[in-house]
């Protein structure tokens, strides 16, 4: 099972962005020092929900300050970007940390971001499979060209070559591994017929997961992708921890921070054209959240992870860790998920 840690770099009532950012950090930090597997960051713009808006730059010095743990973004909003733009981030962020970038990506939602990046909503409400597709060519191709109304291009080289990897660098020599969040059957389907692993969010519980990977299966077989691809697709299951004494303790350092955030988070967002939207209520969503995942005693949390990987086949994990809002009790948090949990894990 590998465990990892969700960053979203978020803002708490009565907290400044520089606070929020550096509690990131540390977080990863802490991630690696704990001997979790994986650090995934997430991307935003213009609200307090999460404070960073290039989830690759942040990779990067992530990337630098660590040595061993896997990095991911999860996700950058494809939509908001030139995918040529990404993959050469991805390329170089995939050859100089020795294979340690995994490329998450997203389709985000229909929010001002459009607008202010100029990309329209056209590029969120149809156009991400073409950016998908013209992304995966960039990383799998050594040459590139586009004829589309919206990416249209001349023939040009792939530099770096995603698969130029050193010898004994570790990671995957045939790029950096792409990862797509998935909401819908149609983003599903998206991601079988292309083989590509899932990300599935943290407000679905196990059932509702189970049926997603089934139907990636059945969908993976029937574009052709063998026994084995299929079999060894990395799926993440994201989700959120905290670790405490008792489970009313754990739950109550949730219940106590997580609400006022989501509540100015989520109140920020801004759609494009001005639809209207259904927000979640705050205190009834973090009450979801602490009784589906690993919140609670060391024990309670493995077994839940335990539990989620039996009924829905995902072994991989992004666990927010930050809920308390506060930065000692999320470096608090990430080492007992290290030191508690994982050792029951094996």
């Amino acid at each position: 099972m590998r465990v990892g840690a969700f960053v979203l770099a978020a803002q708490f009532p009565g907290q400044g962005h520089g606070e929020a950012l550096h509690r990131a950090v540390r977080s990863a930090e802490a991630a690696e020092a704990a001997g979790l597997d994986s650090v995934w960051l997430a991307e935003h713009h213009f609200v307090p929900y999460g404070v960073c808006p290039s989830a690759v730059t942040l990779a990067a010095l992530l990337l630098g300050r660590t040595e061993r743990i896997r990095v991911g973004t999860a996700v950058s909003v494809l939509p908001n970007t030139h995918p040529v733009a990404l993959g050469e981030q991805a390329a170089l962020l995939h050859l100089t940390s020795g294979g340690r970038f995994s490329l998450g990506v997203g389709r985000g939602g229909p929010w001002v971001d459009l607008e202010v990046f100029g990309s329209g909503l056209e590029a969120y409400e149809q156009g991400f499979t073409e950016s998908l597709d013209l992304l995966l060519r960039w990383l799998r191709d050594p040459r590139v060209s586009a004829g589309s109304e919206r990416f249209a291009f001349r023939e040009v080289p792939v530099v770096p070559r995603p698969d130029e990897l050193l010898d004994g660098d570790g990671g995957s020599a045939e790029g950096p591994e792409v990862v797509v969040a998935c909401t819908s059957p149609a983003s599903v389907r998206l991601a079988a017929e292309r083989g590509l692993p899932m990300l599935l969010g943290m407000h679905c519980g196990d059932e509702d997961k189970a049926d997603m990977v089934a139907l990636w299966r059945r969908h993976a077989r029937a574009a052709g992708h063998t026994p084995e691809h299929i079999a060894r697709a990395g799926h993440v299951s994201a989700g959120v921890v905290q670790i405490a004494d008792g489970r009313e303790e754990a739950e109550e350092t949730l219940m106590k921070a997580m609400p006022g955030w989501l509540k100015k988070g989520l109140d920020a967002h801004v759609t494009v054209d001005g639809r209207r939207r259904s927000m979640r209520d705050p205190v009834a969503y973090t009450e979801l959240l602490c009784g589906l995942h690993p919140v609670g005693t060391p024990k309670l949390a493995a077994d839940r992870l335990a539990a989620t990987a039996e009924r829905t086949g995902i072994s991989r994990f992004a666990l927010l860790v930050e809920g308390s809002g506060d930065l000692a009790t999320t470096e608090e948090n990430v080492r007992r998920l290290g030191a508690e949990v994982l050792p029951l894990l094996v």
